[in-house]
């Protein structure tokens, strides 16, 4: 064992079971050689004016974590400080450490701060190991991908599905004959279900005071009541059981169905969870196999929820170090609206951004769909200007961090980059909306009307956007049916399309819905 002194910095992001800057240091040093470090930075929340719920989550997640490793016996420094530089240098001052250690950062700002400032600017040794959070990080399907050439996602999902064995038959071939049950994972919610309940976990003490401390704060989206979200490893694995037990069966067949009276449906709203280190993914996934191993839940639920977290999640973080930095300035479709003043209230009429909205607020969470067909739908047939809309998403979730905003947002949700996270835009009039949901059937708007007064605004600004980009949407062989259907508009059709959208998005500008 060695004589010196180290700190072993742990980022509010990274509260792992198993953090691998604390399996390192055990390797070499004894417990009282070692002491943990977590920050909790002021500037770091000022970044944007982050969704309260989420600071809550993320400051009593790390305060419970602190107290966890000191039960276990670790030395812990718990600091909040201005920045994360202030607080660390405050323990150098303190402590006197000879050496510092920490685990990659999974955003980019930190980590360049970890790789590139942080050892000059506290005169110590800094060692970075590999980020653990993520299994691409540990099997990368395309290593030698060339910059800018497209790798589609469920080419991605199957490389790590066979890499990690999950849902292979013995002679290596997808449990149930397939790869993908999408086709079975698309039904609107019927008249009258009911999903079970969410867990609550009622907040205790150091909560309590986060909450008193979060609400102090000068800016922030929503209020700090009503939190009822787990803040620790043993309440996290509590919020995956009651999925696997209530909710995984039927996840998939009503995945992408939306509710004015059920906003979570059958989701696990699990990520909040995994994207801080709580819950870890492939034993999660291995879990939900075992569940359909042990005749619990059907293939297409349980492939569903492979999908996004072996799949989708994976191939997102991957994108982002991929792109990164360019990606933050990515805007192919030359949209340059502000983001309109609505999202920040939910007051419009338009009904299924107004529930979607007003949840954001209220709670920090949409399910996907939501995310992906009402709210970056619409700002991508409105031209809001991609890093607006990427701010507002990382500013209003629970779940938000730049990792998982920045390509699902500015990738998938508005095409901006080109088509190089989706192999096509996202773009859907109202009768899908119709389709997927019953926000429709409450609406002053009419659904079915492309132009007019009573015209739901999704229906002429889909129709437009149509117009205006037909050449390009046209050499996407994913979109070719949408922009066949511009046959059926006449002149007069066209003219009145492009007018109507025309004076909504000026009535956008000038702070209307």
């Amino acid at each position: 064992m060695t004589s010196e002194k180290l700190s072993v910095w742990i980022l509010g992001d990274q509260l792992l079971p198993r953090h691998p800057a604390l399996t390192e240091a055990a390797r070499t040093h004894s417990r009282e050689q070692v002491r943990v470090v977590l920050v909790e930075s002021a500037a770091r929340t000022r970044w944007l004016p982050y969704q309260r719920k989420k600071l809550v989550l993320l400051f009593s997640a790390m305060r419970h974590y602190a107290e966890e490793l000191r039960a276990q016996g670790y030395k812990v420094d718990y600091i909040r400080a201005p920045s994360f530089l202030d607080g660390l240098q405050q323990h150098v001052a303190a402590r006197l450490p000879d050496r510092f250690l920490a685990m990659e950062a999974s955003e980019w700002r930190t980590r360049e701060l970890q790789r590139d400032k942080l050892s000059g600017a506290l005169g110590l040794p800094l060692t970075l190991l590999p980020n653990t959070q993520f299994l691409s990080g540990q099997f990368d399907p395309y290593p030698d991908v060339e910059a800018g050439k497209r790798v589609v996602m469920e080419h991605f999902y199957r490389r790590m599905r066979r890499h990690f064995g999950i849902l292979l038959s013995p002679n290596g071939e997808p449990a149930g004959g397939r790869w993908n049950y999408d086709a079975e994972n698309r039904k609107r919610l019927p008249r009258g279900a009911e999903p079970p309940p969410l867990p609550v976990f009622p907040p205790d003490d150091i909560t309590l005071q986060v909450m008193r401390d979060v609400g102090a704060l000068g800016q922030g989206v929503g209020t700090v009541s009503g939190f009822v979200l787990a803040v620790t490893r043993q309440g996290a694995l509590a919020a995956f059981d009651d999925f696997l037990a209530n909710r995984l069966a039927g996840f998939g067949p009503y995945e992408d169905a939306m509710s004015s009276h059920h906003p979570v449906l059958y989701h696990s709203l699990l990520s909040p969870y995994l994207n801080i280190g709580l819950l870890e993914p492939l034993a999660l996934v291995q879990a939900v196999e075992a569940a359909f191993d042990a005749g619990r839940a059907p293939i297409n639920s349980v492939e569903g929820f492979v999908r996004q977290v072996l799949g989708w999640r994976e191939y997102i973080y991957w994108q982002y170090w991929r792109l990164m930095p360019d990606l933050m300035v990515a805007n192919t479709w030359a949209a340059q609206r502000p983001m309109p003043q609505f999202f920040w209230t939910g007051r419009t009429e338009m009904n299924c951004l107004r529930h979607a909205i007003c949840r954001a607020i209220d709670t920090g969470y949409n399910h996907h769909i939501e995310r992906l067909m009402l709210l970056c739908n619409f700002c991508l047939l409105a031209g809001i200007e991609p890093r607006a809309v990427n701010d507002w998403f990382t500013s209003f979730y629970v779940d938000a961090y730049e990792w998982v905003m920045a390509p699902n947002v500015l990738g998938m949700g508005l095409n901006a980059d080109g088509g190089l996270v989706a192999t096509k835009p996202y773009i859907a009039s109202a009768n899908y909306i119709n389709r997927m949901s019953d926000y429709c059937r409450h609406c002053r708007y009419d659904q079915k009307r492309r132009t007019g007064e009573d015209a739901c605004p999704f229906n002429y600004l889909y129709w437009r956007f149509l117009l205006e980009n037909e050449g390009t949407l046209r050499a996407n062989p994913r979109l070719g049916r949408s922009v066949l259907g511009l046959r059926h508009l006449d002149a007069d059709e066209r003219e009145a399309v492009c007018s109507q959208g025309r004076a909504f998005l000026e009535g956008l500008d000038h702070g209307g819905q």
